[in-house]
Parts: structure tokens; sequence; C-alpha cells
């Protein structure tokens, strides 16, 4: 018998409130909108000397401390292909094919290292900066849904045998 034990952590307060856009279809650029993101965390590992996987509490505010990076703020994505994004001092320039060109300032705006500001990308962001925060936990799985409209939840999934 294989035994695993996981722990799940959703909470009314790990939501955010963000701006964003999106291209699909190759090269079709979506108009700016807004959502109320919630954010659910699984991770999985061995239990330690007070027979956990990990403290709730730890869990709970290394979650918060992301989700309360992304709130209220233009997400912006760095690593786009057609999609340029420049910081010029207090402002942040956004071009999508010169066909589009938004100017905000730079205090709303967080750019992220990703590809498309969509919610399982999102999610693979808040996972791995959670995995940074509980480094010296040995999980062996983790799982971070994003929810960005009441039920439409975009998963990313990592296993984790390396830090074993």
């Amino acid at each position: 018998m294989t035994e695993s034990y996981t722990v799940s952590l959703q909470k009314e307060q790990l939501v955010f409130s963000a701006a964003h856009f999106i291209t699909f279809a190759g090269d079709v650029c979506e108009r700016l909108h807004g959502h109320n993101y919630g954010v659910i965390a699984d991770v999985t590992g061995p239990l330690d000397e007070n027979q956990y996987v990990v403290d709730f509490i730890a869990l709970r505010d290394g979650l918060q401390n992301i989700v309360s990076e992304l709130d209220h703020h233009m997400l912006l994505p760095t690593q786009h292909p057609l999609i340029h994004v420049e910081r010029r001092e207090n402002e942040v320039h956004v071009d999508f094919r010169g066909e589009k060109r938004w100017v905000f300032p730079a205090e709303d705006c967080l750019l992220l290292p990703i590809v498309n500001t969509t919610a399982e990308l999102l999610a693979r962001y808040i996972g791995k900066k959670l995995l940074a925060t509980l480094s010296a936990i040995p999980l062996t799985e983790i799982r971070i849904g994003v929810d960005e409209n009441n039920g439409q939840w975009a998963w990313w999934r990592a296993e984790l045998t390396e830090r074993l």
C-alpha cells in the first residue's frame, strides 16, 4: 500500500481583482477587462515530525502574500512574441503589433514573466511563487487552481520528485 497526504487550502480571502487581456487564435487580442479571481492550493508530501504536510498558517500566509501582490493591478505578460511591454519611468507602454497601444501608470501594473495572462499561466505563476515560499518543505506535488469567473477554473499541477 502506498500512502500520500494532501492539504487543500481555499479561503474566502484568497481572491484578487485584476485587469488583463489575452491573445488567442494566434494573433487576436481581446479587449481589456477584469476578473475577481479565486485561488485554491493543494500540496502533497510526507508528514513531518508534527504529523502534517505543512502548517496551514504557513500555507495560508504564503498564498495570501502572492494573491495580495496580484490584487488591483493590470497584469501584463512580458514574454509574449506579439506584445511589447516597456517600462518608461513612471509609465508602462504596451503595444500589440502596432494595432493596439496602451499606457498605464507603472504603479498600477504587474509585469509577469509569462507568455499570456490566461488563468492557466496565472495558476503556474502562483504555484511557482508558492513553491519558493515553501522551499524548506519536502513537497512531492502541488496543484493550484485559479477561478476567473465563478466556476471557470484553470489548474496547474507539478510533480516535485526532485525535492525529496
